[in-house]
């Protein structure tokens, strides 16, 4: 496919035509997904990132010693997102070289008590857990949850993550509006947990996820469920070589598809033209040089972009930026790579571990931008599922402490906190022993291990001032704004500049769907089809829910009926579905009582003809 220079800029535009030319700011996830979008579209891409690595957050990093850490994200959910993009692209995850390893169980989760809960996609290993703790009809309860957690899945699949929401107008639509309800938005996902779940421990086995989205499972919306859902009916993955093995294979499609890649070019505004200085031009790096392109789609970080990358002197732009600082940000994390000289075989791949003052341990991260005296954390060991992130003999351990957000961004001198006068001063060289202290103390009285200092050969720490320095994140928050009630749909920053901004977009955890990389995957589609809507370029992949029986087979891994119901390829009569009159109870109910009253009817009109009138016989001979 013919690709205009990214240069020619006066023979291209949207005023002469489709674009020509896109520079992407960032090569995070999002920014790797559109690059290769956009260029399959047709157009000149360039990728411009400020660190000598792609990947942002999902970025690996090995050290000399032969141990390999996922910066960030170390686990896959939603597999079909990451195969949809794929598909897309018109290859597979398989075609280029990704082999997902399914991780079982999912998690050990461990409790201050000595108790482990392991969550497994195996239902009969699910159904001895809930009823060891709730008894036999805790199951039963358990798989109401989950078809509760089912529905969520589907209506957020189908009605959020493949669709725009550029209005709030689109809020009150019919079509969204009763789906949209089935989501239990305004309930928290504790509340709702506490419908199925009768003990504390189990209604915290099924909410800690939360800490996916930066959130407390005290305040995040019962729609989340949909996240252990994924992972109890899907599966956790990991990708063998590390995460950043999906990106990878993004970036070698993109390259296939002509995107070029900058590392090392940290950008420092975006330029700005037209008539009223709001149409994106290009952008200026650091070093001083301009490249000019027809569109600018920023995968920094939200919030970051609007405060340093668009120029302040448009007093629109500069007061929209001061009100996405005081927006609630998700929480920071202090994160520990250890490369340890011995297997710690007490520990699974994926391992949480509690507090045991479990709400207090959420509202000293949310509430009060603190680290918890009690906190809870996650452990990942990846060499557990993959031997090749340690030396043979030693293992590679993640732990991910969560905690609150900076005060103030050192990019954003004017960055406020959530809620003023409930914050104690931050003393993070404090708060790094603390957390490394808890979390050793921790692991050794619940699991039974040998002391873990002593097997610590090095140690790594990304603190909330290295998630802000090394990817501009505002405030340090590792997953960007909250996705509180009013941080989601139409209510989280447009995936088109705001204030009347022309040429520019957003794609990434700050901006609609959300956070998450299977979620920024389905963004990077959504804002890629919202640019070629606008800009008179055809969409080169078919509809999600359109796809033809072979793209379904590249996304979902089975075959699929070309309608995209669920059901398999109809290949007889006995594969044919038919939807029967009495699938729900209502319905058989409805007609029961109809029968009924039809056979009184009957019975009354049959005793009418024949009833006795003055003790003779209507109709008869007298």
């Amino acid at each position: 496919m013919e690709k205009r220079p990214l240069l020619e800029k006066k023979e291209t535009g949207s005023r002469n035509g489709p674009p020509g030319s896109a520079i992407v700011i960032g090569a995070g996830a999002g920014g790797i997904a559109i690059a290769a979008r956009l260029a399959k579209a047709g157009l000149a891409v360039t990728v411009l990132e400020k660190n000598s690595f792609t990947g942002g957050r999902c970025s690996l990093f090995r050290t000399e010693a032969g141990f390999r850490f996922d910066t960030g994200p170390s686990l896959l959910l939603l597999p079909q997102l990451f195969r949809e993009t794929f598909a897309d692209l018109d290859t597979t995850l398989e075609q280029e070289g990704i082999e997902l390893l399914k991780c079982m169980p999912n998690y050990d989760i461990w409790f201050k008590d000595g108790e482990v809960f392991r969550s497994s996609t195996d239902t009969a290993a699910m159904k001895r857990e809930i009823e060891r703790w709730e008894g036999p009809d805790g199951f039963q309860r358990y798989l109401a949850w989950m078809a509760e957690a089912h529905g969520h899945y589907e209506v957020s699949n189908r009605h959020v993550l493949h669709r725009n929401f550029t209005s709030h107008a689109q809020l009150a639509d019919p079509r969204f509006v009763v789906p949209g309800l089935a989501l239990h938005p305004l309930e928290s996902i504790w509340s709702r947990a506490g419908r199925y779940f009768w003990t504390d421990r189990l209604r915290r086995v099924f909410t800690f996820a939360t800490m996916y989205m930066g959130m407390s499972p005290f305040d995040a919306p019962s729609t989340y469920s949909l996240l252990q859902y994924a992972e109890l009916a899907e599966g956790v993955w990991y990708p063998r070589g590390g995460f950043h093995k999906v990106l990878e294979a993004l970036i070698g499609v993109g390259s296939r598809l002509g995107v070029q890649y900058r590392l090392d070019t940290p950008v420092a505004s975006i330029v700005m033209g037209g008539a009223d200085g709001k149409t994106a031009e290009g952008v200026e790096l650091e070093s001083g040089e301009k490249l000019k392109a027809d569109l600018v789609v920023v995968n920094a970080d939200l919030v970051y972009a609007y405060s340093n990358l668009f120029p302040q002197e448009l007093h629109e732009l500069s007061d929209y930026a001061s009100g996405l600082r005081g927006r609630q940000a998700s929480c920071s994390s202090i994160s520990f790579y250890w490369s340890v000289k011995e297997k710690v075989p007490q520990l699974g791949t994926h391992n949480i571990f509690l507090a045991d003052e479990y709400k207090e341990s959420f509202d000293a991260i949310f509430e009060r931008q603190s680290l918890p005296d009690d906190p809870s954390f996650y452990i990942n060991v990846p060499s557990r599922i993959d031997p090749t992130a340690a030396p043979d003999g030693c293992d590679a351990i993640i732990a991910l402490v969560p905690v609150g957000h900076l005060l103030q961004s050192r990019s954003s001198p004017s960055s406020t906190q959530s809620q003023p006068g409930k914050v104690q001063e931050q003393d993070w060289p404090a708060f790094i022993t603390k957390a490394r202290a808890a979390v050793l103390a921790t692991i050794e009285a619940r699991t039974g291990c040998a002391p873990l200092l002593s097997l610590i050969a090095d140690e790594t720490i990304n603190t909330p001032y290295t998630w802000e320095d090394k990817f501009n994140l505002d405030r340090g928050a590792i997953l960007g704004l909250s996705h509180n009630f009013f941080n989601v749909l139409s209510f989280r920053p447009r995936t088109k500049a705001a204030c009347g901004v022309k040429n520019a977009y957003f794609v990434g955890a700050s901006t609609h769907p959300g956070t998450g990389v299977p979620i920024v995957l389905a963004g990077a589609k959504i804002t890629a089809e919202q640019i070629m809507a606008e800009h008179g370029v055809g969409v080169p992949w078919g509809r999600w829910d359109e796809a033809k029986e072979t793209r379904e087979r590249a996304v979902y891994g089975v075959d699929r009926d070309v309608k995209g119901d669920g059901f398999a390829s109809r290949t007889s009569s006995l594969d044919v579905a038919s939807r029967p009159l009495w699938v729900k109870d209502t319905n058989m109910m409805v007609g029961g009582a109809f029968l009924v009253l039809l056979v009184l009817l009957v019975l009354s009109l049959g005793s009418g003809a024949a009833s006795p009138v003055g003790g003779q016989f209507v109709g008869g001979d007298g």
